[in-house]
């Protein structure tokens, strides 16, 4: 079992749900841990969040799942991950702070150089951004 992070899309009632994705491919369902924010900044590509971490950015808020590992080889491949090409979206570690348990979490920030002249969703929210554009 592993933990992941999840900011935009694989959210609950999004596009990309990490529960539907699990059950599409016949995986045992993710067990929500909890909400938990990270230091960053989030911009918006259109139909998805990118997420550039930084300390001195907003709460950008997510949901943090238990994840049969087998789930994280699709979590990748919705997130287009390539080792040898980092040019969208990373794999990446944090530790996160969910009710009052620390836990290592996989995440998917992008790269950087991604998000030149996006508009950035100062909320750290997509759900409730994606509602009201």
């Amino acid at each position: 079992m592993q933990t992941v992070f999840v900011y935009g899309t694989l959210r609950a009632g999004e596009v990309n749900d990490i529960s539907e994705a699990a059950a599409r491919n016949e995986i045992d369902a993710p067990n929500l841990l909890g909400r938990a924010t990270m230091r960053g900044h989030l911009f918006d590509f259109g139909d998805y969040p990118g997420l550039i971490v930084d300390e001195g950015g907003v709460d950008i808020v997510g949901d943090v799942y238990e994840i049969d590992d087998q789930l994280v080889a699709i979590l990748d491949a919705i997130e287009g991950i390539d080792p040898e090409l980092e040019e969208r979206f990373l794999a990446r570690e944090v530790m996160l702070k969910v009710d009052d348990n620390v836990v290592n979490c996989r995440f998917y920030p992008v790269a950087p150089a991604s998000v030149k002249g996006l508009p950035e969703i100062r909320s750290g929210d997509w759900v409730s951004y994606r509602a009201t554009r």
